[in-house]
């Protein structure tokens, strides 16, 4: 067997000779580009269980957590549920710059899909595990607003509750101590939001045909703005493989203040408070094997200044169903996040930190085709 280098270099050698055409234009792309291409699939991936979260992957245990992830009940008011900020017809986000429970938060809805494939969780990726992730909005006097006390109550309380918790959990919720009773329901609804995966995409197949070396006809906007993304942009650089992130956080000269007075610490504040949580996998409420928790990238994350104001590298998946845009909403549409690269000021960003962004300085035809291409996603 060829080894991967050889085969990947005969694959784009070949490719080279047979570029994307459309009418009477052809789209060139080297092979440099085309290596990008090609690592943003196959889609989708194989997504293993949560080692840390004995009901991944169990059927019903994700058929409960889809209940649970609309029911009024975990709020203190019995108002507000997971679906108030993350809702099913919105793509899992709300719409909102920032997201309101209770009262307004700090921050936008992150668009819940393909999770699976996240290291972090949370814009500041506060949580190394969706669970944990899970009980933030329950607990957060802005949102849920609930406290253990109020969750221990209404499951040991309510029939139906109390009846799913001992058929799935396998133990009676009066038997349980509160704080893993929480973190139980915690799991289950993690369960069924792991569960939510983004669709094959106009891209995907697209970049299928490619592989095969086929013809294709995609519009010229969409095949040069793919050029961009690959190429002259560098997108790739931090949006890259099937999911379109790296999974990590960087500051891209967004503002820190949320407003006057009071200012977002991103990453760092986010590295604080997972060090400091109870519930991250180096915990004891986790199911994973020990040897294998102590190897959790959290045991390896260390606090520095540079964090400050970094946020998450969302994917780009479904991102034209998901605006407004960045961690506070400010970007109100794709060509204003566009633009935001194209004209970026490198003064506002950590000097010890990001060394790769600059201003792309685009066009308005570039910028056209660049949204054209990001809609395929």
């Amino acid at each position: 067997m060829k080894p991967f280098a050889l085969v990947l270099f005969s694959l784009l050698v070949c490719f080279g000779f047979a570029q994307p055409v459309v009418g009477q234009e052809k789209v060139e792309f080297t092979v440099s580009e085309l290596a990008f291409i090609q690592s943003h699939g196959p889609w989708p991936p194989k997504m293993e269980p949560d080692p840390s979260n004995r009901f991944s992957g169990e059927p019903s245990a994700s058929a409960w957590g889809q209940q649970l992830f609309q029911d009024v009940r975990l709020s203190q008011a019995q108002t507000l549920s997971c679906a108030s900020c993350h809702d099913p017809d919105r793509y899992f986000a709300d719409g909102k710059a920032r997201s309101t429970g209770t009262s307004t938060v700090d921050r936008n809805a992150i668009a819940l899909a393909d999770l699976r494939l996240n290291r972090w969780f949370g814009w500041a990726g506060q949580s190394d595990n969706l669970w944990a992730q899970s009980i933030h909005p329950i607990l957060d006097r802005r949102e849920m607003n609930a406290t253990v006390e109020t969750i221990v109550q209404r499951v040991r309380q309510e029939s139906d509750l109390a009846a799913n918790y001992t058929a799935i959990i396998g133990k009676g919720p009066k038997e349980e101590e509160p704080l893993r009773l929480l973190v139980n329901i915690a799991k289950i609804l993690a369960a069924y939001q792991e569960t939510i995966r983004t669709p094959t995409s106009a891209f995907d197949l697209m970049r299928t045909r490619l592989l095969e070396d086929e013809m294709i006809s995609e519009d010229a906007a969409v095949l040069a703005g793919l050029k961009l993304f690959v190429g002259k942009g560098k997108c790739s650089l931090c949006h890259f493989g099937p999911n379109f992130t790296n999974g990590e956080f960087h500051d891209i000269g967004l503002p820190y203040f949320i407003e006057s007075g009071q200012v977002d610490q991103g990453r760092y504040g986010g590295i604080r408070d997972l060090k400091a949580s109870a519930f991250n996998r180096l915990g004891e409420y986790g199911d994973e094997p020990a040897e294998s928790a102590a190897q959790a990238p959290t045991a390896f994350v260390s606090l520095q200044h540079r964090n400050w104001g970094e946020f998450r590298v969302p994917s780009l998946r479904n991102v034209s169903k998901t605006a407004p845009y960045m961690h506070n909403g400010t970007l109100a549409s794709l060509e204003d996040v566009v633009r935001h690269y194209s004209t970026i000021d490198i003064e506002r960003l950590h000097a010890d930190g990001e060394t790769i962004l600059k201003s792309l300085d685009l066009t308005k035809q570039e910028i056209a085709n660049l949204v054209a291409f990001l809609k395929t996603l």
